[in-house]
């Protein structure tokens, strides 16, 4: 009996502490074609942990599947900033924003009206 008690004791802990890992969130990203698509996929794809990612042209919805035990959002959104692109609430720099191609300048008005042509 008190084998049983030890362990139904350690399975308790063991799943109060567990992690999600499949964990699901979406961010909003700025972006205006499929180039920008791509880059935004691969830079979360390439973060350890992440399993699925993709990005919408039309609503900007990143949509996230990763496991917790290996990344968080943070790191996620710092991988979308350094590849160049904004996440809601927050600036990539601008050396990073430099770095994408010019059809992808999603900050420049005339680019963006270009991409709803």
């Amino acid at each position: 009996m008190k084998k049983l008690v030890i362990i139904a004791l350690m399975l308790t802990g063991t799943l109060i502490f567990a992690q999600n890992k499949n964990a699901k969130a979406s961010l909003e990203v700025d972006g205006v074609c499929g180039m920008c698509k791509a880059r935004i996929e691969k830079a979360c794809l390439n973060t350890k942990g992440v399993k699925f990612a993709t990005w919408s042209i039309e609503t900007h919805e990143l949509k996230l599947i990763y496991d917790d035990r290996k990344t968080d959002l943070k790191t996620i959104e710092g991988q979308v900033l350094a590849a160049g692109h904004d996440v809601k609430g927050q600036k990539a720099t601008d050396e990073a924003y430099a770095t994408v191609h010019p059809c992808c300048k999603y900050r420049d008005e005339e680019v963006v009206d270009d991409h709803n042509e």
